[in-house]
């Protein structure tokens, strides 16, 4: 190491985080689009933090500095879900592809049961390192007039932006839609109507990050993992047609992948989809 380099830190994670979400797929983009989700903190043993979480408590919100733990590189400039196509500078961003992966989130304080955080609007990957817990002061943080950066640029003209600028679109599925999606929540434990629609809500047009593309014949695709959701648009209301599986015949019939086998179920039950626009 030179001398003008700063010396490498050691951070200790004081607990765990556990949350709903088991991937970033499922993930919500921001506590207050994680439409109440609820989670647990879990601070370890034997630290002395029995005593540290004495008057927490009394608050409503807390911070709660996290670890992106599934991240192993960063990026100069991202692409926000936001961002209309437009890549940014990833310190202008709230991107968890960081130089440090450090992540910050503002979290409803439920309860406190011992060295047990119970919290609400979590929008944190399950078993992410804890690193600190704060109180939010509103008077204190609370910056209501502040500029929003590049995100004005989406918001209507008006005298005061709404917190989540771009209009958000709406979302209903059709009957078959509906059917297919229970089947997958009541029978197979599969819930991709959440995810389907929080994507959704944030624009039908195509984007990487969210896994939308416009086929050859103009239908619309959108991929949750591995299944596959079709749907039409008209003006800012998002309509889903029908769901299938990803994977190729080929696939369910010969891959012995355990992966696979919820896919079989639900071809078996209802047959593989007629796309929108297809023969």
């Amino acid at each position: 190491m030179h001398d003008d380099e700063p010396p490498n830190l050691t951070l200790t994670p004081i607990g765990i985080l556990h949350t709903p979400f088991p991937d970033r797929v499922s993930t919500p983009r921001q506590p207050h689009a994680a439409g109440g989700a609820e989670g647990r903190i879990e601070l370890f043993p034997g630290r002395g933090l029995e005593h540290a979480v004495m008057d927490l408590e009394e608050w409503e919100y807390i911070w709660v500095l996290f670890w992106f733990h599934l991240n192993s590189s960063w990026r100069p400039k991202v692409l926000p879900p936001r961002s209309s196509g437009k890549r940014r500078g990833v310190f202008g961003t709230r991107s968890p592809h960081r130089p440090n992966p450090i992540g910050l989130s503002l979290v409803r304080l439920v309860s406190v049961d011992g060295l047990v955080l119970h919290v609400r609007d979590v929008d944190m990957i399950d078993k992410s390192p804890v690193f600190d817990i704060k109180p939010y002061l509103p008077y204190a943080e609370a910056r209501t007039s502040a500029r929003t950066g590049w995100i004005e640029n989406l918001a209507p003209t008006n005298d005061a932006p709404p917190a989540d600028p771009e209009p958000g679109f709406t979302v209903s599925w059709s009957a078959e839609a509906m059917q297919r999606a229970a089947f997958l929540r009541d029978e197979l434990h599969i819930d991709i109507t959440s995810p389907i629609e929080r994507t959704l809500q944030l624009g039908p047009q195509p984007h990487p990050y969210r896994r939308i593309r416009i086929e050859p014949d103009g239908t619309r695709r959108l991929a949750h993992k591995d299944w596959r959701a079709w749907f039409s648009v008209d003006g800012r209301h998002v309509t889903i047609i029908t769901i299938d599986t990803g994977y190729r015949e080929k696939d369910l019939a010969t891959s012995c992948d355990v992966a696979i086998e919820p896919h079989r179920v639900f071809v078996e039950k209802f047959g593989r989809a007629k796309q929108p626009g297809g023969c």
